[in-house]
This record gives structure tokens, sequence and C-alpha cells, in this order.
């Protein structure tokens, strides 16, 4: 989905997934057919062969250590403008995550190309009177002085705080908590599910409430940025108090542009108390990279090599700024994003990325009547190893819930309730069959209670999903929880222009709210809540939160009733 606004296809009232581009970047939005029989081995030859090795030319070597070493005791601006971060968290471990940025907003983040070094501390207590542990890490300017610590050897089930010091400076303290031990009878997990996140569309008023919030675990379901230019009053923030640098004011493309960008982003309090608060686990969607790509085919007509070099400097700026361990860290244009996390045997969560892999959205993309191109069975929305991952786990599996969180809409979803529907290309309805594998996948392997968790869209959803969604009779096999946008879309309103035709055509659909917010969904031995947590408005600041509505699907009964 787009960000900035959404666009009405004539007479229909249907969103459309394409949006113009800024008027810096003159752009076709023509999507170019697949080129049969193309691959990476064939796209990293000639052209894009240089295009590849001009950008590993500037990657971190083996002697990235010799780099001159930075006396911190010259840093003379506070270095953790951006935060503090935590995430993926394990039973006897967890990520912690800083990055050195005196001056974010400028090339570099105000540090000259030498190394850092970076100590941490991990602490029982806030006042860190009890040290749990500590350590040193190394901020390289290759990796844009990104800190990360993988801290080993903890308890588990467990509350920590944290913080980083380099020179005179001491982080923002931050608070993380280690997964329940595998086998564990955990009685209950809270965790919250964000997405969307555009800058120019509005405040990150939702990550402020979130912040407060007593959650366990977040789910970033994606579009963490957004590509697109942001002004320099900050598009619909309308800042009169300062004025963005003009850098910011065009489309990114390079490595230095998507750093910047999340430099601007990780600039804004309320995001940085929600990463403070809560340990993060991401995925990524589109606008990380560039809006509705499919695997190696880009939105516009760019030369396939071209278009993988953005990929790889998005790649890499993304796991740069992310509490990510280093087997997720990116070679090239090519990123290992999908993990598994558990928490006890209450909840396995197998985290998805259906944007590196899938096949090319089918029908030009936006929504269409669906037919043999989409339903083909060869179409792919995970790729053949991340489907076959994803039900191998299910197999092993002996979680209460087994908790899928990922990006598009899985559920079907059809725009009027008339035989002349269409549906989106861009989410699982346009790969139909790769849905139905995975349904399939999940009742062979035994799974009782199966839960999607969804960002994208914009607007709150609550699906039963349906082991045939033409079928309304048909036997629900597990549910979807759609979390709405942070800020993309700016305020929004409880009930969108299409809400009566989409609530009429989809009966399996429980819930649609087009205001801006988050999801919490609490998971016990026998019950799963969901509340669906909406603030009124984005575009000015300061906004309250209110629970729009809560529903609850029992263990062993899939279906969602209203609580």
């Amino acid at each position: 989905m787009t960000a900035a606004q959404t666009f009405m296809t004539p007479g229909q009232g249907v969103p459309s997934d394409r949006r113009p581009r800024s008027a810096e970047l003159p752009t076709t939005t023509a999507r170019l057919p697949r080129p049969g029989g193309l691959d990476r081995r064939r796209l990293l030859t000639g052209a894009g062969a240089v295009a590849a090795l001009a950008f590993t030319m500037n990657l971190p070597a083996a002697g990235t250590a010799s780099a001159a070493e930075l006396d911190a005791r010259r840093i003379t601006e506070d270095p953790f403008t951006l935060g503090v971060a935590s995430g993926d968290p394990l039973p006897d471990s967890v990520l912690l995550w800083t990055r050195l940025a005196p001056r974010p907003y400028e090339p570099g983040g105000g540090l000259p190309a030498s190394r850092v070094e970076v100590r941490w501390e991990l602490a029982h207590d806030e006042g860190f009177r009890r040290i749990a542990r500590r350590g040193s890490a190394t901020a390289h300017a290759e990796f844009a002085h990104s800190v990360r610590a993988d801290v080993q050897g903890l308890a588990s089930g467990r509350a920590y705080y944290y913080r980083f010091r380099t020179g005179s400076w001491t982080s923002p303290t931050g608070r993380t908590r280690t997964a329940p031990a595998a086998g564990t009878r955990n009685s209950s997990l809270t965790l919250a599910a964000v997405s969307c996140q555009a800058y120019h569309d509005g405040y990150f008023t939702a990550h402020r409430h979130l912040a407060a919030e007593d959650v366990d675990v977040v789910f970033h379901l994606g579009d963490y940025l957004y590509e697109y230019a942001v002004t320099a009053t900050g598009g619909a923030r309308n800042y009169t108090d300062r004025r963005l640098p003009a850098h910011y004011n065009r489309e990114t493309m390079t490595l230095e542009d998507y750093r910047l960008r999340y430099a601007l982003y990780k600039s804004d309090p309320d995001l940085r108390a929600a990463h403070a608060a809560h340990p993060f686990v991401v995925t990524w969607d589109d606008h990380e990279t560039e809006n509705n790509y499919a695997g190696e085919i880009p939105e516009n007509g760019v030369p396939p090599e071209e278009f993988l070099l953005r990929r790889a400097s998005a790649y890499r700026a993304y796991w740069e700024n992310q509490p990510l361990r280093t087997p997720q860290r990116p070679t090239g244009p090519d990123m290992r994003l999908y993990r598994r996390l558990t928490f006890g045997r209450l909840a396995q969560f197998d985290i998805l990325d259906t944007r590196q892999y899938r096949s090319d959205q089918a029908y030009g993309d936006g929504w269409r009547v669906p037919g043999p191109e989409s339903e083909d069975p060869a179409r792919t929305m995970t790729g053949a190893a991340q489907e076959r991952w994803l039900i191998d786990g299910w197999r092993a599996s002996d979680a209460t819930w087994n908790v899928v969180p990922q990006q598009v809409t899985f559920a079907q979803r059809r725009d009027v309730p008339t035989a002349a529907y269409k549906l989106s290309m861009d989410a699982w309805d346009g790969y139909p069959a790769s849905r139905q594998r995975v349904l399939d996948g999940a009742e062979s392997a035994g799974v009782a209670n199966l839960m999607v968790l969804t960002g994208d869209v914009h607007v709150a959803h609550a699906f039963d999903l349906k082991k045939d969604f033409d079928d309304p009779a048909s036997r629900t096999v597990g549910t979807e929880i759609v979390t709405t946008s942070v800020s993309s879309g700016k305020d929004g309103t409880e009930r969108p222009a299409n809400w009566e035709n989409r609530t009429r055509a989809n009966p399996h659909m429980k819930f649609y709210d087009g205001r801006r917010g988050y999801a919490l969904v609490t998971l016990t031995e026998t019950a799963a809540r969901a509340d669906f947590r909406t603030v009124p408005a984005v575009t000015t600041p300061g906004a309250p939160v209110s629970t729009a509505a809560s529903f609850v699907t029992e263990a062993g009964n899939p279906g969602l009733s209203p609580a």
C-alpha cells in the first residue's frame, strides 16, 4: 500500500496499489514482464556484474578492524541520538542495538570514517546496581557506526535493563526481556503488532502509547520506513519549529539515502520510546526498498541489475538499523530474514518474508479480476525453500499457538459483494495456490491454533481463516489479526468509504476500522484475545488512545467472537 494517500479506481471506491512518484523522479508505473528464464547468475553478468562489484567494494573487508580508531573522548556531541533497541529474544540471550550519530541528518552521522569502541551493560535493575553482563563492541564506519551485542548466558523469561557508553556519553536506558525456556508451560504472553509508519503522513503517537503498554514483545510487520520524499516541514507533520535538510526531499535510491532515512525515522522520540520499552521482532514489507517490488522485479522499468543494486543498499541499511543478529546480515542483494522464535510451549512464531522470494504480481498488479494468471499453481508468495521451512517447522512444533507474523493480507478480501469482484494482486489473494499450500501444510502438520499477524493495508481487520474462502459455510481453520498503520494514510476514519462493500463481500471479516494505531494480542493456554487500539489523529501530536474492539478465539475452536 502507499503511504501519503489512496487513489480511487473510477467507479469502484477501491484503493489502488500504485501512486505517482515524486516530481523529482518522473518514471513510468508500468510493470515489466518477467524476462523468460532470467536468473541472478545472468543478471550479475555484464552491466549487472559491474554494478554488483561497485557495491561490494564498499562493504567491510576482513581488515576492517585495522581502520583507525577514534578516541571517543573527542566526541563532543551526544552520539546516541537514535536511541537504543533490543530484539529477537531467546531464552538465554537478547540482541542489543544502537547506532552512533551525533549529527543524524548528515551523511556519516557526524563521525569520521573511523571505528569507535562502545561499552554496554545489562542489569537486573534500572539503576544498574546489579550488573548481569557487560562488554564492549566496535562501531564501524562501514556499518554506519551501528553497534550490536548478542548477550548470552541470561536467565529465561525475565526483564533486564541495558545501556551503552562511549567517551563521556551514556545512552538512554532500554528495557528488554528474554523468552521463556523451551518446554516451559508459561501461562500467558502479550504481544503487540505494528506496521506502516510513514514519517511524512503524521506523528508516531501510536508508538508513544505502545511504549506504556505492558507487553512482552513487539512484532513490526513492515514498512518501517518509506522511500518517498519528505519535505522540509515533514509533510503532514507541518513543522513550524524546524526544517529538514533538502536531501530528504527525494526518493531513497543509494545506501547513503537509506541510512539517512533511517536516521530521520529513528530521531522520532515516540519511536525511540517504543524501542527502549520493549524488545522488537522485525520483518520488512516493500517500502523499506521500493513500493510493491516482487523478488528481483522492480515496480518501475529499470534494468534488473540496477534494481538489485538498490535492493542491496536497502537490505544493508535495514540490517544496520534494526536489532538483528549476524545471521541476518545481508550478502549483496540477499538477506535471510525469515526465522523462528519460541516462547515456551505457549507460542511458536514463524516470521515470514513475503517480498524477497515472491513471483511477480499477476495482471500488472493492483486490484484485478482473478483468473488463470493469478491462479497459476506455480506462483509463490514465499518461495519453495521458505514454504518448506514453514511447514516443516509446524510439524516439529509442540506449541499451543502457532503464530505467523508476516506482511500482506492472508485472508480473501473481495472488493464488492457481487460476482464482478476484484482482488488485490499484491496480497495472498494474488497467490491463492501458495496460500492453499500453506493452509494444507498447517492441516497436515496438525496445527490446531493457527494465527496470522498482518500489516500493510493501513486499516485494522479481524478475519476467520476458511478452508475454502469461496464457501462461507466452510470450516474455520484459523484467525488473522491485521494491525492498522502507525501513521500511513494520515488520520483515517472509523468507517472508510468502502466499509459497507467490504463487510458485505467478506462474511469471514469480523472487524474493519480505518483509524491509526496497533494491535495487542494476549495468548493463554485456553484462548487468545485481540485488542485493537486506535488514535483519532496523527497529523497533530498527542492524540489519546482507546480500544476500538476486542475479540477472542478459543484454543482448539478457531473463530473470532467479540470479547
